[in-house]
């Protein structure tokens, strides 16, 4: 089987890249490789690759600057997972690829099942959406895997931000209302490749750690885990302050609720997820080696 991955230097990209290779021959492309903000150059690539299974991990994930450059995101949301998607459906391939708590409403306090109305509050929540539908619609044999609160050992994100800022700061104020469960890259990675080898069934699928946290209650597992390792904070414990979502604007709106019921992907593959804490724990660990 000849695997095409592509956005191999995101987070998830980068685990992907690293567990799939026993599954096929995996051609990867970094950038300069392939622009995927060209559609001509992503349909060359595609016509000459003839990939058997095609795993999308590319996307446009700066959430605030969405707002802006709304065509950007659109091309690497909506857009390119569509090309993908016609390109699946001709050629008898499947395509894998990858989606976002953010397509959900975010009001209440029950966990979204995958059945669950959708209605995004910002244009990356839209443009994210937009390109499942398109996956949805489009006839291809096709997995679409919606998690959250991704961070991994490596690149940009909130565990690496709250560590840095700990390192400097005594004090920090956390907003506590938005509810959420912290998913490491490596899980997702991991369970990409059961779905893939075991051939879960073609559908929409939350792909989350299970239980919940606000981002002021990950930030205290992550100072509590790193001291305990032996870092050294400038922070103060008891400083680390909830805040209400109003208190910390963003270009953005942010959904309060981010609870993914993952129990249909459970049961597909005859699994448990991982709780969130212990996920935190292996993936501060990695980083902290480095």
């Amino acid at each position: 089987m000849k695997i095409l991955l592509l956005g191999k230097t995101g987070q998830v990209g980068f685990e992907l890249h690293r567990v799939l290779s026993p599954l096929g021959t995996l051609v990867a492309p970094d950038r300069k490789a392939l622009d995927l903000s060209d559609e001509d150059a992503v349909s060359a690539y595609l016509a000459a690759c003839r990939p058997d299974l095609i795993v999308n991990a590319a996307a446009w994930t700066a959430v605030d600057a969405a707002e802006e450059q709304t065509e950007a995101a659109r091309r690497l949301n909506q857009e390119l997972p569509a090309q993908l998607a016609a390109y699946a459906a001709a050629a008898s391939c499947r395509l894998v690829h990858y989606s976002s708590d953010y397509v959900y409403p975010g009001t209440g306090t029950e966990p979204w099942t995958e059945n669950s109305p959708t209605g995004p509050l910002n244009t990356y929540g839209r443009t994210k959406l937009a390109g499942d539908e398109a996956v949805m619609s489009s006839g291809a044999d096709y997995l679409i895997f919606r998690t959250s609160w991704v961070y991994s050992a490596r690149g940009n994100n909130f565990m690496k931000t709250m560590l840095r800022l700990a390192q400097s700061r005594s004090e920090l104020s956390i907003v506590a209302d938005q509810i959420g469960a912290p998913t490491p890259a490596r899980l997702i990675a991991q369970i990409t490749t059961l779905g893939i080898y075991n051939r879960l069934d073609a559908g929409v699928y939350h792909l989350a750690a299970r239980g919940e946290t606000s981002w002021h209650g990950f930030a205290r597992e992550i100072f509590r885990m790193a001291r305990e390792a032996g870092v050294s904070l400038a922070l103060v414990p008891d400083r680390v302050h909830p805040i209400p979502t109003r208190d910390y604007p963003t270009p953005a709106t942010r959904p309060l609720n981010s609870r993914l019921n993952v129990a249909r992907l459970e049961q597909a593959l005859k699994v448990r997820l991982p709780d969130w804490q212990s996920q935190l724990a292996l993936t501060l660990a990695e980083y902290l080696e480095k």
